[in-house]
């Protein structure tokens, strides 16, 4: 095993930083809320009590479209960390992270349609006391960060 640059490091340190947010995504149930109700992709839940009642979301196909593509963005962010620890130990000096920047820019575009659905779509859905979320922010937030970590991917050699 070769020595790791710093500037590989902190690109393995962002494609962390980036996994973490596609994974908080999930859990938090954010996407939107009116203040007593909070909707994500897969539950509306209802704050009553110091507690949740939640209850699963209805079946519209763009929802679900958006969910696919959420799912994929996250396999594929997983996939391309996966491929750059791979490829820090086994690719040759001068050697570019393609496999890996693949991967992270088809999950920044996965991303990037399951939020213009989700924003295209939800305006019909949700009442008028209705915000969107930190978690749908974080989606649009994670779009620009995936692509152009992608991207430093293409540009970035294997040093030794």
């Amino acid at each position: 095993m070769g020595h790791i640059s710093e500037l590989e490091f902190s690109k393995g340190l962002v494609s962390c930083v980036d996994l973490i947010i596609w994974v908080f995504l999930y859990i938090k149930k954010a996407w939107r809320t009116d203040g007593v109700a909070n909707y994500d992709l897969w539950y509306d839940c209802t704050q009553r009590n110091g507690g949740y009642n939640c209850r699963g979301t209805n079946d519209a196909d763009w929802l679900q479209a958006v969910q696919a593509l959420m799912v994929l963005a996250t396999i594929f962010c997983l996939i391309s960390f996966i491929f750059f620890l791979c490829q820090l130990f086994t690719l040759v000096k001068g050697g570019r992270f393609f496999f890996t920047a693949v991967f992270q820019v088809l999950a920044s575009l996965f991303v990037m349609s399951g939020a213009i659905i989700y924003t295209v779509m939800s305006p019909e859905w949700k009442n008028e006391n209705d915000t969107y979320g930190y978690a749908f922010v974080l989606a649009w937030l994670a779009f620009p960060l995936t692509l152009i970590s992608g991207f430093i991917y293409i540009v970035l050699r294997k040093k030794e």
